[in-house]
């Protein structure tokens, strides 16, 4: 690659960003990070940073600068006195550039 090309992420078809977005997390913690400009996603546990960037990007028509992940452990709960397991959870925090912003209550276009 030469240095004159600017560098892309990969190119994901419509159906592989709804995917790797499952769907936004709305708790009080992330409606105060949206109110700065993060925006937080439950995604897949496989999507990487670049997969989430490029997924955000096509689906919202927003431009991301960051995206940071975790991994959530899925809890040891008890199922009717038998000890059960949740899954494991990956969330994406989102960080777009000045002025831009995602409304959830609207839907995708």
């Amino acid at each position: 690659m030469s240095d004159s090309q600017p560098r892309r992420g990969p190119t994901l078809s419509r159906e592989a960003m709804y995917q790797i977005i499952r769907n936004p997390v709305i708790t009080e913690k992330a409606t105060r990070l949206s109110e700065h400009g993060q925006y937080v996603f439950s995604v897949s546990l496989s999507a990487s940073k670049p997969e989430i960037k490029a997924a955000v990007e096509g689906l919202f028509g927003v431009q991301v600068l960051a995206v940071n992940t975790l991994v959530q452990k899925g809890k040891t709960k008890r199922f009717k006195g038998r000890p059960g397991q949740r899954s494991d959870m990956k969330k994406a925090f989102v960080r777009l550039a000045a002025g831009q912003q995602i409304d959830f209550t609207t839907g995708l276009t």
